[in-house]
C-alpha cells in the first residue's frame, strides 16, 4: 500500500485537529478507486491532520450538530447503503461533503485516509469520525447506531430464521446463498491482491500466509500469521516505504463549508489505546465466563483486522467455526445474506450471535457480538487522531502495514478455498451459479445484493 507523506507531529492538548489540502484530481480518483485505500489516489500524497490553536472561532464550532441530527443521517445512510465498504464511502461522500456540506473535499479524503491505516471496518470509522466531528463522542455513538441498526436487525432476524427451521443444510437456497459467497469472496481476493500485492516480494507474503493458514489448523493461525507479516515488512520492504514529503497548508473555509476540527485530548487518547490493547490481553484470561468468552471472540476479530469488510472473515471462521459455535452451513448461509443487506458488513457478527450454539445466543448474544467486534474499531478512532502525524511520518508503521496488508490478503485466499469453497460447492450446479455470480459481479458489475438475491432464487429451483 502507497502510504502518503506525513506533517509536523503535534504540539498542543487538546490537539485541534484539521485536514490538510488535497490535489484536485485526487477528489476523482478518491471517489472511485478500489476500496478507498491510499493507492486509490494514484500515488498522489494524501494530507495529514494538522494541529492547530484552539482560538474562539474554533471553540464556537467545536460541535456544529446534535447526536439527533447524526442519528438520522447516519439511519437513512443505514437503509439505503448497499455494495460494501467502498460503496459505503461514496455514500458518505455524496451525503456530507456534498449535500450537508459537513467538511470540505479535502478534508473527507483525509478522514478516509486516516481510518485505511487503523485495523478494523473502515467505513464505520469514517462515520464515527465524522459523528465525533459533528456532536462529539455522542455524535460518535449516534453515527454507529444509526449506520448499523438496520442490517443487524435484519441479520437477526435471518439468525432466528434460520435457528428455527433447524437443519437448512439440505435447502436449495441455502445452496445458493453459499454459492453466491464463494464468487463474492473470489472478487474480494482478486481485487485485494491488486492492490495490495502488486510486486513479487508482497505476493510472496501473501502466497506464504495462505500456505500457512491452509496447512496449520489452529485457529490461533491468524493472528500469528499477521504478527509475521508485519515483522517481515518490518525487515523485507523497507525501501518500499515513500519518504515524507512537504508539509500541505491547513484546511480552511470552503464558503460557508467549516474547517474539519476535532477535539480529542490527548488523555483521553491514551485512554483508548490502552483499553485497546488491554481487552486483547485480560479477556482471554475471562474466557470462562460465557458473556466474555463471546464478547472476547468477537473484539479479538475487530482489533486484528486490517482492511475491513471480506478481511474479517478468515478470523471469523477460525474463532466461531474452529471453535464449534456455529456450523459451518449456517456460517456460509449467514456470510451470504450479510451481502444482501445494507449497511457495514460487520454485521454479519449480529447473525453469529443469535444462531451461537452457547449462551449467550438470540438477541443478546447478536448484542455482545456487536459491540466486541465494533469497540476496537471506536477505540482505535479516538486513540488514533492525537498521533496521527507521527504514525504516518513513521516509515517502520509503513513498511509493517505493507507486509500486514499483504498477509491478509493470503489470510482470505486460504478462506475461499477452505472453507467458503470446500463448504459452499457441493455439487456441479453448485459451482455453475458461483461461476455466473462471479462473472456477474466482475464484467457486469452487478450489484452484490442483486447477485446474491438471485443465486438463492436460483438455488431454491436447481440446487
Amino acid at each position: 500500500v502507497r502510504t502518503p507523506a506525513a506533517l509536523p507531529m503535534l504540539e498542543r492538548r487538546p490537539v485541534c485537529q484539521r485536514i490538510g489540502a488535497l490535489p484536485a484530481h485526487a477528489h476523482r480518483d478518491a471517489r472511485d478507486g478500489p476500496g478507498f485505500t491510499n493507492a486509490a489516489y494514484g500515488g498522489t500524497t494524501v494530507p495529514a491532520v494538522m494541529a492547530g490553536p484552539a482560538d474562539a472561532t474554533d471553540t464556537a464550532r467545536r460541535h456544529p450538530g446534535t447526536p439527533g441530527e447524526v442519528f438520522r443521517a447516519f439511519l437513512r445512510l443505514g437503509l439505503t447503503s448497499f455494495g460494501g465498504p467502498v460503496a459505503h464511502l461514496g455514500y458518505f461522500r455524496e451525503a456530507f461533503v456534498v449535500r450537508r456540506r459537513w467538511l470540505t473535499e479535502k478534508a473527507y479524503a483525509d478522514v478516509v485516509g486516516l481510518c485505511q491505516f487503523l485495523p478494523g471496518p473502515a467505513s464505520s470509522q469514517v462515520g464515527m469520525a465524522l459523528g465525533l466531528q459533528r456532536a462529539g463522542y455522542l455524535g460518535l455513538l449516534a453515527a454507529w447506531v444509526g449506520f448499523t441498526l438496520p442490517s443487524a436487525v435484519l441479520l437477526v432476524a435471518f439468525g432466528y430464521a434460520v435457528s428455527r427451521y433447524g437443519d437448512i443444510s439440505g435447502a436449495g437456497w441455502i445452496d445458493g446463498l453459499k454459492a453466491a459467497a464463494v464468487a463474492v469472496v473470489a472478487q474480494a481476493v482478486l481485487g485485494m491482491a491488486r492492490t495490495l500485492t502488486p510486486d513479487r516480494r508482497r505476493a510472496t507474503i501473501a502466497a506464504a500466509a495462505a500456505i500457512t493458514a491452509l496447512l496449520v489448523g489452529s485457529p490461533l493461525v491468524q493472528v500469528g500469521v499477521i504478527v509475521a507479516t508485519g515483522v517481515v515488512g518490518l525487515l523485507f520492504l523497507r525501501d518500499l516505504a515513500e519518504p515524507a514529503g512537504p508539509a500541505d497548508p491547513p484546511d480552511t473555509d470552503d464558503g460557508d463549508v467549516p474547517a474539519f476540527t476535532v477535539r480529542v485530548s490527548r488523555a483521553v487518547s491514551v485512554i483508548a489505546l490502552a483499553s485497546y490493547g488491554a481487552l486483547l490481553v485480560v479477556l482471554p484470561l475471562v474466557a470462562s465466563v460465557d458473556v466474555l468468552h463471546l464478547f472476547g471472540v468477537f473484539y479479538r476479530a475487530g482489533a486484528l483486522v486490517f482492511g475491513g469488510g471480506h478481511v474479517v472473515l478468515p478470523l471469523l471462521q477460525a474463532q466461531v467455526v474452529g471453535h464449534g459455535m456455529v456450523g459451518h452451513d449456517d456460517f456460509l448461509a449467514g456470510y451470504g445474506a450479510a451481502q444482501a443487506v445494507p449497511g457495514p458488513l460487520f454485521t454479519f457478527s449480529a447473525f453469529l450471535g443469535t444462531v451461537d450454539r452457547g449462551s449467550p445466543s438470540g438477541v443478546e448474544g447478536a448484542a455482545v457480538a456487536l459491540l466486541g467486534i465494533f469497540l476496537p474499531a471506536g477505540l482505535a478512532i479516538v486513540g488514533a487522531l492525537p498521533f496521527w502525524q507521527s504514525l504516518r511520518h513513521s516509515a517502520t508503521a509503513r513498511c509493517a502495514l505493507m507486509g500486514v496488508n499483504a498477509g491478509v490478503v493470503g489470510l482470505l485466499a486460504a478462506a475461499l478455498y477452505d472453507p467458503v469453497f470446500t463448504e459452499g460447492i457441493p455439487s456441479v450446479r453448485a459451482l455453475a451459479v458461483a461461476i455466473a455470480a462471479f462473472v456477474a459481479l466482475t464484467q457486469w458489475r452487478v450489484p452484490s445484493w442483486a447477485v446474491v438475491v438471485v443465486a438463492a432464487l436460483v438455488g431454491a429451483v436447481v440446487l
